[in-house]
């Protein structure tokens, strides 16, 4: 294939805009319905839509500019997603220029709707049911969601067949150019509604409030979103739904503060405790949980528990808890309490001889 510069007859420092016009001018001269019959043309069109589409991306661009076509190819036009329709879309509203295709008809979907809600720690650990409440438009009862009244409905439009669009015709350098949009009369709905629901005023929803029971899995945080399909506002007469978006909020935790799929639990550990080891009984997601503390236990000593925290939201299998162990300096010791350390302390060579109290220190002691 020939340069994809060359085929759109641009220079490599082509803007966006100069891609596109260049684009749309070859696509004109080359499109299968202005040169019938002429298989040179319908390939050289398919390789300008090629080109178009990759230099139109900019981090396709940038691979095709340093490894040429066959970096630059993560799909075609004529395969599965993107391409030549999608182009069309863009530039001509969903239609070919010269005929072929038509865009979206009929009444349009409703709108997204989003929420907020806030679970509890253990929720969000273990999953849970948590109701959510919604203000968005639903179907009116009174006409079942078409818009008309009940002794009449919906009457197909004259100007456009039921169809949603209009084709117009104008000529052009390339022979007849036939062009589609929405009908002006219906406004791309297809029918009419001559005598319009009193209760809903022809659109066939009203606003109401509504709850629903989301299903919230284990092991998600604070800013993930949860997408209930179809339980967005409804569209107008008997339009498709949007789609439900909920924000998770996770309340923190008095006892655990969570890093990814860990929880972290801070564990106070006493003086003799850590010198002389202890078995202490916290309480955990999952229930009590003994803690063995070793002789000689450092502040800041971890001990890790596999597979008690959180559950992996896109996989199998949970974090870990992490026990960290701070060991309290004992204060505010009494006469026996200091004589005990005191004895301890020379018994093992330590020099225990506090500094001096400041004047600052003597003052606030003798107000206290």
């Amino acid at each position: 294939m020939a340069d994809y510069y060359e085929l759109l007859g641009v220079s490599r420092r082509a803007t966006t805009d100069e891609l596109k016009r260049a684009y749309r001018q070859r696509a004109r001269e080359l499109h299968p319905d202005a040169n019938p019959g002429n298989p040179s043309a319908e390939a050289q069109f398919k390789e300008v839509a090629l080109a178009y589409e990759t230099l139109s991306d900019p981090q396709r661009r940038q691979q095709y500019d340093r490894f040429g076509e066959s970096g630059a190819q993560a799909g075609s036009p004529f395969g599965g997603g993107g391409g030549l329709g999608d182009i069309f879309d863009m530039f001509f509203n969903g239609g070919s220029p010269f005929g072929g295709g038509s865009g979206p008809s009929g009444p349009p979907r409703g709108a997204d709707v989003e929420a907020i809600i806030e679970i509890e720690f253990a929720e969000a650990v273990f999953g849970c049911e948590a109701p959510v409440a919604v203000r968005t438009a639903v179907t009116c009862v009174d006409c079942e969601g078409t818009g008309a009244d009940a002794d009449s409905g919906p009457v197909t439009c004259p100007e456009c067949g039921g169809a949603g669009q209009v084709r117009r015709v104008r000529q052009s350098i390339l022979g007849q150019m036939v062009t589609a949009g929405p009908c002006g009369r219906c406004n791309g709905f297809g029918t009419i509604i001559e005598r319009p629901c009193s209760a809903c005023a022809g659109e066939g929803r009203h606003l109401d409030e509504c709850e629903y029971t989301v299903d919230v899995p284990a092991g998600v945080d604070t800013g993930q979103t949860l997408r209930l399909s179809g339980r967005g506002a409804v569209g107008p007469r008997n339009g498709s739904s949007g789609d439900l978006y909920v924000h998770i909020r996770v309340a923190e935790d008095e006892r655990f503060i969570r890093r990814d799929d860990d929880l972290i639990y801070e564990l106070a550990v006493a003086f003799t405790q850590a010198t002389l080891g202890a078995q202490i009984t916290i309480q955990t997601l999952d229930g009590d949980e003994l803690i063995p503390v070793d002789p000689g236990t450092a502040s800041g000593d971890v001990i890790r528990f596999r597979g008690k925290g959180v559950p992996h939201l896109q996989g199998r299998g949970r974090g870990d808890l992490l026990v960290r162990l701070v060991v309290e300096t004992p204060k505010d010791l009494d006469d026996e309490q200091r004589s005990l350390l005191e004895k301890l302390a020379s018994l093992r060579g330590e020099d225990i001889n506090p500094p001096e109290q400041g004047l600052m220190s003597k003052l606030r002691g003798a107000f206290k």
